[in-house]
């Protein structure tokens, strides 16, 4: 069996050309076509269509997308049993986390781990946390430090580490931190102003949203991006209001009770449920927890 060719197969698949395929191997783009056609070739059939510069896969591609993924699981869960006999903390660890968590929550538990653990090799990557949730049911990470999803997908495995409450925070001289000082906010008033949010689908929009569309049928929100420290600083400026970390509020922040409404979102440890933990992975896990503490 080739794996090489069967994971020149899943990068096309998962990046739709085969110049991206290439880079993400760190191979050439021939290289690319070679293992492709000859795993076309071993299996007696085309795997994908070619669309212009893009490629799709085929019925016969899709039927092996799922067979190819288990394959290299199945190799990965393989080394890692040989490799976690010998009880040594050492090898790969793949992970993936937030901008937001990797900037606030890990930077401590990074630097342990490094120091405790000189020959593991840390493959850290950044995305946002449903992006990162799909790649590891995919496989193609160890373990993710993210916001966890509110309903368990089937596949994965959620730790809570945090509880993280969120605030309606806003800018010194906002309509809003003046009239707190006189009264308590409801709802109501909150949607009548302009709101800065996480993009809809993220689990933190729906953390935040859902509240407060049970009482409002809508918000105006003026901007979206899933980068709270962007967030944040556009909320100090005096473009809208946001609902953020308490842990992020400074001076040139206000924090703003509304009446009835309470959002706190969770952070926690992400795996897929049938891969067991490296020792490295453990090793990292423990940290957490004793971090936690």
């Amino acid at each position: 069996m080739d794996i090489s060719a069967y994971k020149a197969f899943l990068a096309v698949a998962d990046l739709g050309t085969f110049s991206k395929a290439a880079e993400s191997l760190y191979i050439t783009q021939p290289a690319i076509s070679k293992r492709i056609a000859l795993l076309e070739d071993q299996l007696g059939s085309k795997l994908f269509d070619r669309i212009g510069k893009r490629v799709m896969l085929n019925q016969a591609g899709k039927a092996l997308l799922p067979i190819a993924r288990r394959i290299l699981q199945d190799m990965k869960e393989s080394q890692l049993v040989i490799d976690n006999l010998n009880g040594q903390v050492s090898g790969d660890l793949s992970l993936v986390t937030s901008h937001h968590i990797g900037l606030r929550r890990l930077p401590e538990t990074l630097k342990h781990f490094a120091e405790d653990f000189p020959q593991v090799r840390l493959d850290l990557a950044f995305m946002d946390s449903e992006d990162a949730c799909q790649e590891i049911e995919k496989g193609n990470f160890e373990l993710g430090v993210v916001t966890l999803p509110s309903s368990k997908p089937k596949r994965l495995l959620l730790k809570p580490l945090w509880n993280d409450p969120l605030t309606i925070a806003v800018a010194k001289d906002h309509p809003l931190a003046k009239l707190s000082e006189k009264e308590q906010i409801n709802i109501t008033e909150l949607a009548k102003h302009s709101a800065i949010l996480p993009a809809v689908g993220t689990y933190t929009r729906s953390v935040i949203e859902k509240p407060v569309i049970q009482k409002q049928k809508s918000l105006d929100v003026i901007l979206e991006t899933n980068y709270l420290e962007t967030i944040r600083m556009m909320v100090a400026i005096g473009l809208g209001w946001s609902a953020l970390p308490i842990a992020m509020l400074e001076d040139d922040l206000v924090s703003i009770n509304i009446k009835g409404l309470l959002i706190e979102r969770t952070l926690g440890i992400v795996q897929h449920a049938n891969r067991s933990l490296s020792n490295a992975g453990q090793a990292f896990v423990d940290l957490l927890d004793n971090a936690k503490e």
